[in-house]
């Protein structure tokens, strides 16, 4: 739950260059084509650990102001993942649920586990998204 405008939350989580402000993983991103935040559109999305930095290719699945965000994120033009931020108001603000889906095949996630260092993605996703959305709502509620 935090303290915010359904609308301004999601103009917040909509505006990609600004995510790295949030997460502890992501570094933000760039709008590469379409209307920023729009279906269709794409971004390139930068994301980065101590040791490592890398690049993603997302496309918006779905913008419903106020209420869905949702991405799908190809790396060397292959699926990885689907990113989902739904939004439900509630009395005093909103309720933000993240959500993401592993869509790597099972030889890119054993390949990974050795370029990453991580046995278990979605135990790492699981923190980082915790993170993220805490830093948002400390930043909404400011």
């Amino acid at each position: 739950m935090m303290a915010g405008d359904p609308q301004k939350v999601y103009e917040l989580i909509t505006d990609v260059t600004r995510m790295g402000e949030w997460s502890p993983e992501s570094a933000g991103g760039k709008w590469l084509n379409g209307a920023p935040g729009t279906v269709g559109s794409t971004f390139r999305g930068d994301n980065r650990r101590p040791w490592m930095k890398w690049s993603t290719i997302c496309t918006v699945i779905a913008a419903e102001r106020g209420k869905r965000f949702a991405f799908a994120v190809k790396a060397a033009g292959r699926p990885v993942s689907t990113w989902e931020y739904e939004i439900t108001p509630r009395t005093g603000g909103c309720q933000v649920t993240e959500r993401t889906f592993d869509q790597r095949p099972l030889r890119y996630r054993v390949m990974s586990v050795l370029s990453t260092g991580l046995r278990r993605r979605s135990v790492r996703n699981r923190r980082t998204m915790e993170q993220t959305l805490d830093a948002l709502a400390r930043f909404v509620e400011r």
